[in-house]
Order: C-alpha cells, then sequence, then structure tokens
C-alpha cells in the first residue's frame, strides 16, 4: 500500500522526504503546489514519513478522513 502526501504540503513543498526516498517516487515541480508520490512506484519502505516536518505523509489505509481526496490527486498527477 502506497504513501500518500497530503494537505500540509500545499507550499510547503519541504523536500526532505526526497531525499530519503529509495526508489526516487516523490516528485514536483516548482509550479506544483506540493509534491507527489507515485503510487505505482512506492514500495511502502516508511522512510519519508518521519522526514515529513509537517505531517502531511500517510499509509493509504491511514490517510484522515478530511484528506482522502489527495489519494486520487497523487495518482492523477501521474497520469499526465
Amino acid at each position: 500500500m502506497p504513501y500518500v502526501i497530503t494537505e500540509p504540503c500545499v507550499g510547503v513543498k519541504d523536500k526532505s522526504c526526497v531525499a530519503v526516498c529509495p526508489v526516487d517516487c516523490i516528485h514536483g515541480t516548482d509550479d506544483d503546489t506540493q509534491l507527489y508520490i507515485d503510487p505505482t512506484e512506492c514500495i511502502d519502505c516508511g522512510l519519508c514519513e518521519p522526514e515529513c516536518p509537517v505531517d502531511a505523509i500517510f499509509m493509504e489505509d491511514e490517510v484522515p478522513e478530511q484528506w482522502k481526496s489527495f489519494i486520487q490527486l497523487n495518482a492523477d498527477y501521474y497520469k499526465k
């Protein structure tokens, strides 16, 4: 089950999570409002979660109810 980046990342885009990802599945451009995790590449290692300074990263099945839409948002980012 992949990890998901949620609302607290919006406008912050701290890249601490990118630095620890062993499969380079976290992306975002300067124009994006947040970073995104590719659900097909994420290996569920969990290294990114503790690195996030704003607690925006959750396992897909643990995403708080108010941020469930971010599951699809992360997936849709990689369908471009």
